[in-house]
């Protein structure tokens, strides 16, 4: 926690006019490293900490997420230059859950498929189901 630049400057004016670091510390209930560590610094200003800037663009990961779904964790770090912990951190921020692959034909259509099998079932009482030959693409 840090404390008031207010408060700091009366512990300090208390002790340079004669008071004693242990009773400041009793009267202000603040630790006695805390207050020799203010009279060492030449400021009493708190230090604002700076954040670093990140390695992984996260709008970059999104967009990477949507265009290829199926990426493995391990492909993307190495796609962005990072940790596959850092890719699984941020995928956890952005709430992005990895979906599994769509093993389904999208553009399938349930009428012409029973159309196809009605068709199928004659050909089999036709010619019988070992004379049909079933060529993939």
């Amino acid at each position: 926690m840090s404390y008031s630049l207010d408060l700091r400057k009366k512990v300090i004016d208390y002790v340079e006019n004669g008071g004693s670091i242990t009773k400041a510390a009793a009267i202000f209930n603040i630790g006695r490293a805390t207050i020799y560590r203010w009279l060492s610094s030449e400021k009493l200003e708190a230090t604002k900490v700076k954040h670093r800037q990140r390695k992984l663009d996260w709008k970059a990961l999104s967009k990477d997420v949507q265009e290829n779904p199926d990426a493995r964790l391990r492909d993307r770090a190495e796609k962005f230059e990072v940790r596959p912990s850092a890719i699984c951190y941020a995928l956890k921020k952005m709430k992005v859950t990895r979906k599994k692959k769509e093993l389904r034909y999208k553009e399938r259509n349930r009428e012409e498929r029973m159309k196809y099998y009605r068709v199928l079932r004659e050909l089999i009482k036709i010619y019988g189901s070992k004379s049909l030959v079933f060529i993939d693409e």
